[in-house]
C-alpha cells in the first residue's frame, strides 16, 4: 500500500532551493556520497530525483522511495534520464518495500531530518540491507556550538518544520545511525552555505556499515 505525504507548497519550492545548493557545492557532496557504490541500492526520500545522475555504473538498480506525490512525479521524470536503472515507489521510510537483507546499500540524502521517527526509519534501513551492507548518508544536523544548537532546537519546536516540509534542523543524525545498528566508518562535518541568502548549515557526509 502506498503512503502518500502531501507538502503542496514546499514540494514545489524545494527543487529551486536544491538547484541553488547544487551550484553552491552540493553537487560535489552528492558525487562523494555515491562514489563507488555497487549492486542494488535503496534510496530513502528520493525527492525529485537529484541523486539519480550521480550513481556510478556499478549500481545495478536503484529503488527510490518517495512518499510526496509531486516530488515523486518529478523523480519519475528524472529516472527516465538516469544512466542506471531506477524504480520509483510510493512508500515511507518507516515501511520500506523490501525483503529482509534485499539490498547491498542504502542512501539517505537530506531526508532523515524529516522522517517522523529516525529510530524506526533506521531500523527499517538496517532490516532491508544484507549483512555488512552499506549506508551512505548526507544530512544536515544540529550544530556543535551550544548557542547555535539552542537556536536550532527553538526553531524545531516552533515554525521550522511547518515551513520546511517536516524538516527538523536540530537532530543528531550520526548518533541515531549508530543507535540503529550501524558502525560509522567515515564521516565529515561540513559547514555548508547552500545559498547566498542562508547562513552556513552544519551537514554530515559519511558511510556506515550494517552490524
Amino acid at each position: 500500500m502506498s503512503r502518500d505525504v502531501t507538502h503542496p507548497v514546499f514540494s514545489r519550492v524545494y527543487p529551486y532551493i536544491a538547484g541553488s545548493a547544487e551550484r553552491g557545492g552540493g553537487a560535489e557532496h552528492r558525487r562523494r556520497l555515491l562514489a563507488d557504490l555497487r549492486g542494488r541500492v535503496i534510496e530513502i526520500g528520493a525527492g525529485h530525483g537529484l541523486n539519480f545522475g550521480y550513481y556510478p555504473p556499478t549500481v545495478t538498480e536503484v529503488v527510490a522511495v518517495e512518499p510526496e506525490a509531486h516530488l515523486r512525479a518529478l523523480a519519475q521524470r528524472a529516472s527516465e534520464r538516469a544512466a542506471v536503472s531506477v524504480r520509483i515507489v510510493a512508500e515511507s521510510a518507516e515501511a520500506l518495500p523490501a525483503a529482509d537483507g534485499e539490498f547491498d546499500a542504502a542512501v539517505t540524502s537530506l531526508v532523515l531530518c524529516s522522517v517522523p521517527d529516525q529510530d524506526v526509519a533506521l531500523r527499517e534501513i538496517h532490516r532491508a540491507l544484507r549483512p555488512d551492507g552499506e549506508l551512505r548518508f548526507y544530512e544536515h544536523v544540529i550544530a556543535l556550538k551550544p548557542r547555535v544548537a539552542r537556536v536550532m532546537r527553538a526553531l524545531d519546536a516552533t515554525i521550522y518544520p511547518f515551513l520546511a516540509g517536516g524538516c527538523h534542523c536540530a537532530r543528531d543524525t550520526a548518533a541515531a545511525i549508530q543507535r540503529g545498528g550501524f558502525e560509522i566508518e567515515r564521516q565529515e562535518r561540513i559547514a555548508f552555505k547552500p545559498s547566498p541568502l542562508t547562513p552556513a548549515i552544519p551537514h554530515v557526509l559519511g558511510r556506515a556499515r550494517r552490524v
